[in-house]
């Protein structure tokens, strides 16, 4: 959606893009949603739909834009759907995530960087799989203590 190009922190506004479409996706569903679970089945398709795209897809323009370039933001997108799996879709809870899976994916915590190093498509995309992973396990600790 053209999120890569922002001249000002394009992957940050990936995520943007990717929570803002959890939120649309959510109300054009017009069901329950929130619901207690959010819509963990729908959200997981597309994360393992649109991480095997964005490993081939990263791959191929890696080669003609360079290393990790900025105007990929799919790894981002991902991420961020991940971050909320198996939580509650409110405006609150999506904040929380989006800041949490940013934090982890700027920060490169523990394996976030190693998975950076992965070849190719794979390194761009696993290391905000990983960060993704550890803000969505924050986020669970997050409603275990009720906050």
């Amino acid at each position: 959606m053209g999120a890569g190009y922002s001249p000002i922190a394009p992957g940050t506004a990936g995520a943007l893009v990717a929570a803002v479409f959890l939120w649309l996706l959510q109300y054009c569903l017009g069901t329950q949603l929130p619901s207690p679970h959010g819509m963990p089945i729908l959200v997981l398709i597309l994360v393992f739909v649109f991480t095997a795209l964005g490993i081939y897809a990263s791959g191929v323009l890696e080669e003609e834009w360079g290393k990790d370039p900025g105007k990929i933001v799919i790894d981002e997108v991902v991420g961020m759907w991940i971050s909320m799996l198996w939580i509650p879709f409110t405006v609150k809870y999506l904040f929380i995530g989006f800041l949490l899976f940013r934090i982890f994916d700027i920060w490169k915590p523990w394996h976030v960087a190693r998975a950076e190093h992965l070849p190719g498509g794979w390194g761009i995309m696993m290391d905000d799989v990983v960060a993704g992973l550890y803000a969505c396990i924050l986020m669970h600790l997050i409603l275990y203590i009720g906050w």
